[in-house]
């Protein structure tokens, strides 16, 4: 072999090893917007995929657009270009709730997003102030109704506010139960539970991540949680749904492209988020934040979706709540 040709293959043979490199340099990062503040349990979630994608997906680049209940946010991603390069979370408010909250919506949930996949579920719990459900012998959700429909008007529940989960929650399991409590909603969900704790309310329907400490450090009782099966977290707690047959209040949150995206993207996206959600160290890391992982079809998240804004339009409607 001559200088000449050495010297052409060798640059050959530098091309092919650059080749790979630079297609990846050039690659666009795939932009996932967050509707919520930094630091929660969303937010989080989002990274811990973000970070298990990107040898698959390229970098995935958290962009947190909090603001109006999620809606910003949402929108951001609806009125997005469909090409797999921005993608967003949906979640219970944005996705649920809010289209029958909020007088006036920037974006159509029904219609505005391909759904990718949906990502996790967090039981809400039923819980009592410890000493209160001692002194009134209220130890199961039969044991509550029972009371409630002997002593009318008597019980009162707190919530984080008009509209928020709690109180949606709240009067849902009014209504199926056939009983009557008074609403007394506070500004945020951290006062909503320090008025339990110090028995200024009854009952409350919470986050089980937020209420975990006081239910471990006794302030607080378990009475039920709001999924249709048991959770990992509280196993010896039965659901709300053993009595009042179907009754169910996630909270959840999921991955969704902007409507229009080909069926091939949502496919790729799909595949690598689910393969993510599916990993032993996903899982561990999401149950740190007492929330189970929910890997799913598109048409499966697309499905749900559709079912919890059925749901939730009854539950808004039914309390007068909205928001201009």
């Amino acid at each position: 072999m001559n200088k000449r040709t050495f010297l052409v293959l060798l640059a050959l043979s530098a091309a092919v090893v650059q080749a790979p490199a630079q297609a990846q340099s050039n690659s666009r990062p795939i932009r996932l917007v967050v509707p919520y503040a930094a630091g929660g349990p969303i937010d989080v979630t989002a990274r811990i995929l973000a970070e298990r994608v990107k040898d698959v997906l390229g970098p995935v680049i958290i962009d947190n657009k909090p603001g109006a209940g999620g809606n910003i946010g949402a929108d951001i991603v609806a009125k997005a270009p469909p090409d797999g390069l921005t993608i967003g979370i949906a979640a219970t408010a944005t996705n649920a709730v809010n289209p029958w909250l909020y007088s006036k919506m920037p974006f159509n949930a029904a219609t505005d997003f391909a759904p990718i996949t949906q990502m996790v579920r967090v039981p809400n719990v039923l819980v009592m102030n410890a000493a209160a459900a001692e002194r009134l012998k209220i130890n199961t959700v039969a044991d509550l109704i029972r009371y409630a429909k002997a002593n009318p008007a008597k019980l009162n529940y707190g919530s984080g506010g008009n509209g928020s989960a709690g109180h949606l929650a709240g009067e849902l399991f009014k209504k199926e139960a056939g009983i009557f409590a008074v609403h007394i909603p506070y500004n945020g969900g951290s006062p909503a539970q320090l008025a339990l704790v110090s028995g200024q309310v009854d009952f409350n329907f919470d986050n089980l991540a937020t209420a975990a400490p006081n239910i471990r450090s006794g302030k607080l009782k378990a009475i039920a949680v709001t999924t249709l099966q048991r959770s990992p977290s509280l196993p010896d707690v039965p659901p709300v749904a053993d009595t009042l047959k179907g009754f169910s209040v996630d909270t959840w949150w999921g991955l969704v492209a902007p409507a229009g995206t080909p069926p091939d993207v949502i496919a790729k996206l799909n595949k690598a988020f689910v393969d993510a959600l599916n990993a032993p160290e996903t899982k561990t890391r999401f149950a740190s934040l007492l929330a189970e992982p929910v890997p799913t079809t598109p048409d499966q998240f697309g499905a749900f979706m559709k079912s919890e804004m059925a749901k939730y339009e009854k539950v808004v409607k039914a309390t007068g709540a909205k928001v201009d």
